[in-house]
């Protein structure tokens, strides 16, 4: 090596010791300034937002109060609504809370219930959406104040679908053929109602419709 470097002349070792010094100071660079600066940047960054960061907590701290009531308001708003949904651990069970319910109402009113048909759920998040398809004789004014008992119920509730038909006859039709149908009942109805509960069940599997119940005069659907 040493042999090897006297073969230079005096401009040549001046010209690799040059080139040697240049390629020192960008391997310098490479390894240890360019890092510095770096971390110096960031350091200095993180220092302008330390009051940033401080402020914000500041604000935290001078709306804990406020937050504490919020949340505390919505746990009360949260627990309303809980006793909105249906009861049961399964769809099945709710189906025959939403049942007793709607039954109970129809009775209130007047109404009679001629068939009850169960839906099957449908997923709604965490809660499932429980309908029944109910077929209903009643009077025009029954009618309407079942619907709006429904609307209006302790439970969260709603009339997803109405058909109405009237059965009134001509005064022309055979006597027989008009005793037929009670006079307070010239109307049947077929309502879907629906109403909701916590999905406990969303791994298992969904079960089938329901066979269609033949229910007597605000009787209970088996």
């Amino acid at each position: 090596m040493k042999n090897w470097w006297q073969r230079f002349s005096a401009r040549e070792k001046t010209l690799v010791g040059a080139a040697a010094t240049v390629l020192l100071l960008i391997v310098a660079q490479s390894l240890i300034v360019n890092p510095y600066l770096e971390r110096r940047a960031w350091v200095r960054t993180q220092l302008e937002l330390v009051p940033q960061r401080l402020e914000k907590n500041l604000r935290y701290l001078a709306r804990k109060e406020e937050m504490a009531t919020a949340l505390e308001s919505a746990k009360g708003e949260l627990q309303e609504r809980e006793s909105k949904l249906l009861t049961g651990d399964t769809p099945s069970v709710s189906a025959s809370d939403l049942q007793d319910a709607v039954q109970a109402l129809a009775a209130k009113e007047g109404t009679q219930v001629i068939t009850t048909r169960v839906l099957n759920p449908e997923p709604k998040g965490s809660f499932s959406k429980i309908s029944i398809q109910m077929e209903i004789g009643a009077h025009i004014d029954q009618a309407a104040n079942l619907i709006r008992s429904i609307e209006t119920s302790p439970k969260l509730l709603i009339v997803d679908e109405i058909n109405v038909r009237s059965l009134f006859r001509p005064t022309g039709l055979p006597q027989p053929a008009m005793a037929a149908q009670p006079a307070a009942q010239n109307l049947r109805l077929s309502l879907t109602v629906s109403g909701f509960s916590r999905d406990r069940t969303a791994h298992s599997s969904q079960p089938g419709e329901a066979s269609q119940h033949n229910t007597n005069n605000g009787g209970q659907a088996s």
